[in-house]
């Protein structure tokens, strides 16, 4: 119910007498690991080059904006306090 509190519904919990959950097996996680990333769709090499280069490209970007307002603020504060 949308109304109960944490506290009430975990206190609810106690009384059912649940086993704690199952850990698995190193084996079946490598095996589900494997299963998941035979579901991924892998970039093909153009679109890898692709999203490499758009994401360099955005970095320098900001590495010259961050960079032309720390220049900036630095010769100001030099004007104010030097």
């Amino acid at each position: 119910m949308a109304t109960e509190t944490r506290g009430e519904a975990a206190a609810k919990d106690e009384g059912k007498g649940k086993p704690a959950p199952r850990r698995t097996t190193p084996a079946l996680f490598v095996r589900q690991v494997i299963a998941e990333l035979r579901k991924v769709i892998w970039p093909t090499r153009r679109e890898l080059v692709t999203y490499t280069t758009v994401s360099l490209v955005f970095v320098l970007i900001m590495v010259a904006i961050v960079s032309g307002f720390d220049y900036g603020l630095q010769k100001g504060i030099y004007e104010i306090f030097g």
